[in-house]
């Protein structure tokens, strides 16, 4: 039996940041065991998919891409691209945790990324209406995933 764990990513505070934070809840109880909502700090990271054979990850992302797109990364065998670096609201985001796992041989088997292009980080500003849209069809893409 597979062991998948969904991680939703953000800082509820920081506007678009919270994109991924709206996945997990938008996935939260629609038959899904293990669903997280994390600030994206490395060691946090690594302790919520320890053990599991795969991981699906949310997290905003700012790649220049137009406000709400969701891409989707397959980080299983490869570093995710720059647009996920410099992107948290930490020192160290999902990227550096992925690499750091992936160097101490604890990066799960199976880890797949979904970001969602943001539009604006300040603090206190809300979820914008293109990074809630961009949330939901994340959501959609990780259940598909999920089969």
């Amino acid at each position: 039996m597979t062991r998948t764990v969904v991680i939703g990513v953000g800082n509820a505070l920081r506007g678009d940041d919270a994109a991924g934070l709206r996945v997990a809840r938008l996935l939260a109880g629609r038959g899904i065991e293990r669903v997280h909502e994390s600030s994206g700090e490395t060691f946090a990271l690594m302790e919520l998919w320890n053990g599991a054979d795969a991981v699906l990850l949310a997290d905003a992302m700012r790649s220049g891409a137009e406000p709400g797109v969701v891409s989707r990364f397959d980080a299983s065998d490869e570093p995710l691209p720059a647009a996920f670096r410099n992107c948290s609201t930490h020192a160290f985001g999902v990227a550096e945790a992925v690499e750091l796992a992936r160097s101490l041989g604890n990066l799960p088997p199976r880890v797949i990324v979904f970001g969602v292009e943001g539009v604006s980080f300040e603090h206190g500003a809300p979820l914008s209406a293109e990074a809630a849209a961009g949330a939901e069809n994340a959501a959609d893409r990780i259940l598909e995933e999920l089969g």
